[in-house]
């Protein structure tokens, strides 16, 4: 039976860079989408040492691993020679660099994925064969496809943090500007990407969490008009302009910013003097294990 382009197949759907599964292409290809292995969860990685003399054993800090993901399904193309053009992209969408799998829930999540083994696709008829791709995110987390992302100004009040900070830190001002507020909905932890452009002088970012935790980057150098720095939570790296790494000129007080499961993470914006064409972003998603 033909299908229409465009349509949305029954059963599971999922999209490995440009390659929609669960759908029929342009050419009128039906990709069915029938096993994704994997996503429910990921490895784990823990020890367990035998106690000596005792019964039982010590338990080592238990990490999620890497996640394997294998996607299966079958194509049915109207053609011979569709069907062989539908392998080929298969073969280019199953990528050894990073690629994105985007896989459709009610809240759509996504993954950066490389292929981690062979691709096996065979023939069932001349215009119909199976598939199953095995992918591995080095990543193990599930993020929400959409990015969230704000922006803000040097705060414009007085009062509140004098420099250089003590700890505890009590933040008695009233702030106009100055804050963003992330929020993440999911059930992991989510490492944020900070990004600073200037002019602004020794810039500092302070995260505030709800337990009156504080954590801070404190960047000991000054950005000149149209320099920005990123700061990578997730990778430990601080490049300025994309590709020259100023990691030793930052200080990292309590460890690196993140957000936890279900939280909300104050992350506010200061430096000793007032410029109003500096910004602080903060983009990040909300995650599940």
């Amino acid at each position: 039976m033909p299908y229409t382009p465009g349509a949305a197949l029954d059963g599971l759907s999922a999209s490995l860079g440009s390659l929609a599964l669960g759908a029929v292409d342009s050419n009128g290809v039906a990709w069915f989408l029938q096993s994704l292995e994997g996503w429910d969860s990921p490895d784990i990685r823990s020890e367990f040492t035998e106690r000596e003399a005792d019964h039982g054993a010590w338990a080592s800090t238990v990490y999620l691993g890497a996640r394997p993901i294998t996607l299966g399904g079958t194509i049915v193309a109207p053609s011979r020679a569709a069907l062989e053009r539908a392998m080929e992209t298969l073969r280019v969408a199953a990528s050894l660099t990073d690629t994105v799998l985007l896989v459709g829930e009610a809240v759509p999540k996504r993954a950066t994925v490389r292929r981690s083994g062979k691709l096996l696709i065979q023939y069932v008829t001349d215009t119909v064969a199976t598939y199953s791709v095995l992918v591995t995110a080095a990543d193990p987390r599930r993020y929400d496809a959409t990015l969230s992302s704000a922006t803000t100004n040097l705060p414009t009040s007085s009062g509140g943090l004098a420099f250089p900070v003590t700890f505890p830190v009590a933040f008695s001002a009233t702030v106009t500007a100055g804050q963003i507020a992330a929020v993440n909905s999911g059930t992991a932890d989510s490492r944020p990407v900070i990004t600073i452009a200037g002019p602004v002088v020794a810039p500092v970012v302070s995260a505030l969490y709800p337990d009156g935790t504080v954590r801070q980057l404190v960047y000991g150098q000054d950005l000149a008009s149209g320099e920005t720095l990123v700061i990578d939570t997730d990778a430990h790296t601080v490049l300025i302009n994309g590709n020259v790494s100023r990691r030793r000129f930052m200080t990292v007080s309590n460890g690196w910013p993140t957000i936890g499961a279900g939280q909300s993470v104050i992350f506010q914006f200061q430096s000793t003097t007032y410029n109003a064409s500096a910004t602080l972003t903060v983009q990040w998603r909300s995650a599940w294990m």
